[in-house]
């Protein structure tokens, strides 16, 4: 399919202006651009409107959270093995405390034993996939 020499040159037209400025035909007269509008002031008030003070009434508020729940007392050990125990083997080795290595040792186990229950203890039953998962 074989293009037309006059339709070859406004393409090339087009890609050899692309992004500097506005192609016009050559028989149109280049429009003058119109002047800026004047800049309107606005005055604006300290005092609140009477209409949005009525509606401060209206607001929502939403009611007090009641305490979070505290964990079962194995899951509490888990979590404190989970997060404890490398947080007291860091403290040990940024103040260069010498403890015994039996201990060490320990602190490692129990952040193991933490992490592979809290795996085990999550549920394995398929998630429903219609819940978005927000609980409040």
């Amino acid at each position: 399919m074989q293009r037309e020499p006059d339709e070859d040159a406004a393409w090339r037209a087009i890609v050899d202006n692309y992004g500097e400025r506005v192609l016009e035909d050559e028989d149109e007269a280049p429009a003058e651009p119109e002047p800026a509008p004047a800049p309107v002031e606005i005055e604006v008030e300290d005092d609140e409107p009477a209409e949005l003070a009525e509606h401060d009434e209206d607001r929502f508020v939403p009611p007090t959270l009641g305490p979070s729940p505290r964990p079962p007392a194995d899951r509490l050990l888990a979590w404190i093995g989970v997060f404890g125990a490398p947080a007291v083997l860091l403290l040990v080795v940024i103040t260069g405390i010498e403890i015994p290595r039996l201990l060490g040792w320990a602190l490692v186990g129990a952040f193991l034993v933490g992490f592979g229950y809290l795996v085990l203890r999550m549920p394995s039953d398929p998630r429903d996939p219609w819940d978005d998962g927000a609980v409040l």
